[in-house]
């Protein structure tokens, strides 16, 4: 992989721990028995921002309030375990991350099979893909609830191959199925999964990653954390993870990645932090009249500046391409 030495020192920088543990084993190909790579892992939860974040959470499990874990966005627990789950964290390394995960479960399993909000009946698309996803990195890959979730995708995949929040199937910004599959382990991929998966890497190859509609500015902007939005660094992550490295439909997507990257230090610039809507389905306009409603944004790094989290993950991206 072709990169900065003076990159790779800066993601390895012991100011976040997390980013050295993820840069030594997913950029380096360090084992998880390598010295180096245990002392990291061991900082996770001593300092930097799985640290802080796990600080703030109450002795029951939860960030916030008890009474919801959805709400309020992007603030409580819900969104705190989807940020700790992008950290290197599993169940085993730490008590308070397999506490919340137990209450998350309890709270968000529907008899449907999925995943939604507290105190809702159904499950919900973009919470089913969080959920789902974040569990399998936290170590709970056979979880039944879990492997319920799977077949919850194969069963509501629309036959335009894509899925939808609202049923429409044809929406680029449901990427979250995708996404949860790309974590999880190939071996345990029914036969109906294999087909979800191979329509619905399809359905966003057919599209490039980008075409629906007119040009949409926030998904050329890249984020973090991405909550349950979409942008073109979110769509390589999981087609480059899911073994889609070599079809020429990502062309467009991989050309953004490449030029956002700064000439001068090799990093990427924390583009924008959600909600960033651009008035996308009227919903910023539908904000300025309520609110009480509008999301809290919430953020590990300055807009407008070097981000690891982003670096980190776009040279994966680049490492997946290079091995195609």
């Amino acid at each position: 992989m072709k990169t900065n030495s003076s990159t790779i020192d800066w993601l390895l920088e012991g100011d976040q721990p997390s980013i050295r543990y993820l840069t030594l084993t997913r950029l380096l190909g360090k084992s998880v028995n390598d010295p180096e790579v245990k002392s990291a892992k061991k900082e996770i939860t001593q300092s930097g921002w799985a640290y802080d974040i796990l600080s703030k959470q109450n002795p029951g499990g939860w960030w916030v309030g008890e009474e919801s874990l959805y709400r309020p966005k992007y603030l409580s627990t819900n969104w705190m375990l989807l940020i700790l789950s992008d950290l290197g964290l599993t169940k085993d390394d730490d008590p308070r991350i397999e506490k919340a995960c137990q209450l998350w479960i309890k709270r968000f399993a529907k008899s449907d099979g999925g995943f939604g909000i507290d105190g809702g009946k159904t499950s919900h698309l973009c919470v089913v893909g969080n959920t789902a996803r974040a569990l399998v990195k936290f170590g709970y890959e056979d979880h039944p609830k879990v492997r319920s979730a799977f077949q919850w995708f194969v069963q509501n995949q629309s036959d335009l191959g894509g899925w939808s929040c609202f049923g429409s199937g044809r929406n680029l910004d449901s990427w979250e199925p995708l996404s949860t599959f790309a974590v999880y382990p190939k071996e345990k991929w029914s036969r109906s999964m294999k087909e979800a998966v191979e329509r619905g890497a399809e359905f966003f190859l057919e599209r490039e990653l980008h075409k629906q509609g007119d040009h949409y500015e926030p998904w050329y902007r890249f984020h973090y954390p991405v909550h349950y939005y979409y942008d073109l660094l979110v769509g390589l992550d999981f087609m480059t993870e899911l073994g889609y490295t070599d079809d020429k439909r990502l062309e467009h997507a991989i050309s953004v990645l490449k030029k956002k990257r700064q000439k001068s230090d090799g990093k990427w610039i924390l583009d924008a932090v959600h909600p960033d809507l651009d008035d996308y389905g009227g919903i910023a306009k539908w904000y300025a009249k309520h609110p009480k409603q509008a999301p809290t944004p919430f953020s590990l790094e300055k807009v407008g500046e070097p981000s690891k989290m982003l670096t980190l993950k776009a040279l994966e991206i680049l490492k997946r391409l290079e091995k195609k």
